[in-house]
């Protein structure tokens, strides 16, 4: 188990899990950049409110992320079906 102490919005905050303190880290410094981006657009916002508009941003990102997936799983999949298409004609 880790131990990774991290800084979101200048405020400490220590972290246990079985990721690796890079990762853990990574994860941090992407949190801590979107809700400074809230702040710069809102000042006037409350942490809470902040972090639910921050929540909000990315999962919009993960779902147009999801979607991407599954539309490039979509074409691989075609793909593969026109591949053995195309084999099955050279055999």
């Amino acid at each position: 188990m880790y131990k990774t102490e991290v800084y979101i919005l200048g405020q400490k905050y220590t972290i246990k899990g079985e990721k690796p303190p890079e990762y853990v880290e990574s994860l941090a410094a992407y949190v801590d950049e979107k809700l400074r981006k809230v702040y710069e657009q809102n000042p006037n916002l409350t942490p809470l409110r902040a972090a639910i508009l921050a929540c909000f941003y990315v999962a919009d990102e993960l779902e147009e992320t999801k979607k991407i997936l599954e539309e490039t799983k979509k074409k691989l999949s075609n793909l593969e079906t026109k591949t053995n298409e195309l084999l099955s004609l050279l055999d």
